[in-house]
């Protein structure tokens, strides 16, 4: 799987958010559209580093760990640290033996799973707080949908980012995958 055209997607998307939007709230209660691109910076340079097998710091930290920042430089830096990780995971190693992302170790086959679902994801998570259409890359988004099922199914797991929201069964894939990671695909920033 490339992750190039979904982090492209993503780098899109972020190259039209305002200054004006970076306070303003997101899907994920927690976090306003600036910690949205923070956790973006921050989870791209921690893939990157997952994907080449550079373990450490950037590898150990937990995401929860902090309330993620954006830096002063983001506009430049998110696109970049964006491709680079794409371009770590075109590397077919990436894909094999163990990694470690979040703190936590796992095959390098789960680490691209869970790279391409954190873009397709959080993609829709920013796509949606600053009105903006989304169109993830379409191998992503089906990457990102089974990696949720196969989750949801794992007896004792409710969702990745929380209990799993019910979707009718003829929604979108996109809205399918939303609702599996515990957001609600109809949410707005009026909701």
């Amino acid at each position: 799987m490339d992750l190039g055209p979904q982090a492209a997607v993503v780098a899109r998307l972020a190259e039209r958010v305002t200054d004006e939007q970076l306070a303003d709230p997101t899907p994920c209660p927690e976090y306003a559209v600036r910690n949205i691109l923070g956790h973006l910076a921050g989870l791209a340079v921690a893939f990157r580093d997952a994907g080449r097998k550079d373990l450490g710091a950037t590898t150990d930290t937990s995401p929860g760990s902090t309330l993620p920042e954006l830096g002063a430089d983001w506009r430049e830096e998110l696109p970049k640290v964006l491709d680079e990780m794409a371009e770590a995971w075109r590397d077919p190693a990436a894909w094999t033996g163990m990694t470690r992302a979040g703190g936590v170790d796992l095959p390098g086959e789960i680490g691209g799973l869970v790279a391409t679902d954190e873009l397709v994801i959080h993609g829709w998570d920013l796509a949606r707080a600053t009105g903006q259409s989304y169109t993830p890359d379409p191998a992503a988004l089906q990457a990102c949908h089974s990696f949720l099922e196969a989750s949801v199914d794992d007896p004792g797991r409710d969702g990745i980012f929380g209990p799993v929201v019910t979707v009718e069964p003829d929604a979108s894939l996109l809205a399918r995958a939303v609702g599996l990671s515990g957001r609600n695909p109809g949410w707005t920033p009026r909701s």
